[in-house]
């Protein structure tokens, strides 16, 4: 009878384990919640730094759930759609704020191009297409925040801005290959090595209030372009031999 009633608490710890983990996933909205009181009061760093905090709960919530196997123990839960609902509001929708109050774009297309990106997000986030076979996604993959980031840290005129964010919104329908970070297997080593160092430079950029300098602004567009054109370089590559 005792083995019994351990086996059932056992039971009930793991099940209990495995919802944490769903929680976990959660406090992501909380930071994006965060992130989006810190843009209204134009803060835009603290801003980064909070959708920087959901982006690693982001990272690591996935690999804890396969381990314990969150998916068969709370069955009546969905990982995956409560996965693309912080998604969504870490990676459009506060980015998609700060991009448009911000004034980095022209005032009269700032609100359009802000709802643009929602509205095309969503329809990107529905699309059993998103992802290729070899984990490339299809199209820009609706990385608002990495977008917005970028435009902070070059601050180029407004209409130059407006049209970079007109370019990424028609990208995110085109059929090109962007990387992975984790998931595509080809130079794997390079990619995650790249990432952190994206990670540090990224940190830094915000810590000195996006006062980087030109070596750093490098870096971090030079690492953009691998992680957006790579794939298209490497078969090009190919074609020619």
């Amino acid at each position: 009878m005792d083995t019994q009633q351990d086996s059932l608490k056992e039971s009930s710890t793991i099940r209990a384990a495995a919802f944490c983990v769903h929680i976990f996933t959660a406090l992501g909205a909380g930071l994006a919640l965060l992130a989006l009181l810190e843009a209204v009061r134009e803060h835009w760093a603290a801003m980064f730094q909070w959708l920087g905090v959901a982006l690693i709960v982001d990272a690591i919530d996935g690999p804890i759930a396969r381990r314990l196997n969150v998916k068969g123990l709370q069955p009546n839960w969905s990982g995956e759609v409560l996965d693309l609902v912080v998604d969504f509001v870490t990676y459009v929708f506060v980015p998609a704020y700060a991009i448009a109050a911000s004034g980095l774009l022209l005032p009269l297309a700032a609100p359009l191009l802000g709802a643009a990106i929602v509205v095309t997000s969503a329809l990107y986030f529905a699309d059993l297409r998103m992802k290729a076979e070899d984990n490339h996604f299809r199209g820009f993959p609706a990385l608002w925040n990495a977008a917005a980031f970028y435009l902070f840290l070059l601050h180029w005129p407004p209409a130059l801005s407006t049209l970079l964010v007109a370019v990424l919104l028609v990208l995110t329908f085109v059929p090109l290959h962007v990387l992975h970070p984790v998931r595509v297997v080809r130079l794997r080593g390079l990619t995650l090595s790249l990432m952190v160092l994206w990670g540090v430079l990224a940190i830094y950029t915000l810590a000195v209030d996006f006062h980087a300098g030109p070596l750093v602004q490098f870096a971090l567009c030079a690492i953009a372009i691998y992680v957006v054109a790579s794939d298209a370089v490497i078969r090009l590559a190919k074609s020619f031999t």
